[in-house]
């Protein structure tokens, strides 16, 4: 079986402004999560939902559909993915979804299609899958500031109030979501939900994720030391 692959990718953005389509390497960062996805045995649909028309062109132009516009009320900074996908499903009849946001753009296809295996294999006694990769703390181990002194975010590590000075090793280990790949199953969807409260686990190694312009440097010299195989598909390309 195949999914959808829904790229959301609106116009507005604080961090870095068109962030969606910012030059990484030479070509606009929405164009690695296109060509992963067509990489993708998995995956036999591209679509990206976008509120911007010169997002739509870059879209289209490395192959993905934008069959709709993205209203305006979805795209704003407070805007929910769950907003996004209702409104694909409104004007879509799609069944389950790979959600692949475009800030994470080094993917492997190959990886991609195992968890989408593997999602199938398990779908009927899940709401949801989500990718992430281990943190190397806990979040026993963070602090956060109330009046101008540390304080933890948790009251007690079974029973222990100090708990942040405890060692590391008796904590759970810990995951950080990292839009590796999400998918999305119809009916939780339809229920109110993203991913429900079962949902399949689809573990990575680190992923660079794109929020800041400095991002941009550190990602680009990653990817220009190890020829990256979503640059060879787009240079190898004809856009």
């Amino acid at each position: 079986m195949k999914l959808t692959a829904l790229i959301p990718a609106r116009g507005g953005s604080k961090g870095v402004p068109r962030k969606n389509i910012h030059n990484l390497a030479g070509y606009p960062l929405l164009a690695y999560s296109i060509a992963a996805c067509k990489r993708c045995a998995g995956i036999d649909r591209v679509v990206v939902s976008t509120d911007d028309e010169e997002i739509a062109s870059v879209a289209r132009r490395f192959g993905a559909d934008v069959p709709f516009m993205r209203p305006s009320e979805f795209s704003q900074d407070d805007s929910t993915d769950l907003q996004v996908i209702e409104h694909f499903y409104s004007a879509e009849g799609a069944q389950d979804l790979a959600l692949v946001r475009p800030t994470t753009p080094l993917r492997d296809p190959k990886i991609m299609g195992g968890f989408i295996e593997n999602y199938f294999e398990n779908r009927d006694s899940i709401t949801g899958m989500r990718s992430a990769h281990k943190l190397p703390e806990s979040p026993y181990k963070f602090f956060k500031i109330i009046d101008g002194t540390f304080a933890g975010f948790f009251d007690d590590f079974n029973g222990v109030k100090d708990y942040t000075n405890l060692p590391r090793q008796m904590f759970p280990k810990a995951y950080h979501p990292n839009g590796y790949i999400d998918i999305i199953k119809k009916e939780t969807a339809l229920e109110g939900s993203d991913f429900g409260f079962k949902i399949l686990p689809a573990i990575t190694e680190f992923v660079f994720e794109i929020d800041e312009p400095h991002h941009f440097e550190l990602l680009e010299g990653h990817i220009r030391m190890g020829r990256n195989i979503l640059l060879k598909e787009l240079e190898n390309g004809t856009y």
